[in-house]
């Protein structure tokens, strides 16, 4: 995986990179997993030097539609109108990885 990463941040070469920060998971296996995935991203970015901004859940919804407490249809919606594209972006994991990078951006105006 971090092989990969690497891989990937010399291609694009980002300038900053928002995370989703960990929240609560019923199943302990998913949250240890996804904690060490997460952990792994975390040494990449620390180590390409590239800024980071962490947000909650509810910042990425109040952030994308001012209510937070918006469904991912609603989430969705907001993100295909912020970026003018024809339809909702597929798979769900890639809508909710753009609408974490548009709630960034305005922390991102902020300290970088």
């Amino acid at each position: 995986m971090i092989k990969l990463l690497r891989k990937l941040i010399k291609k694009y070469r980002p300038t900053a990179v928002a995370l989703e920060e960990l929240f609560f998971f019923k199943n302990l296996k998913t949250a240890i997993n996804v904690a060490q995935a997460r952990g792994a991203v975390m040494l990449q970015i620390k180590e390409s030097k590239l800024p980071l901004v962490e947000l909650t859940p509810l910042q990425v919804k109040q952030s994308l539609t001012s209510y937070g407490r918006a469904d991912k249809k609603q989430m969705q919606k907001m993100v295909q109108v912020i970026l003018k594209i024809k339809e909702i972006p597929k798979p769900d994991d890639a809508a909710d990885a753009l609408a974490i990078a548009i709630a960034a951006v305005p922390y991102l105006n902020q300290c970088c």
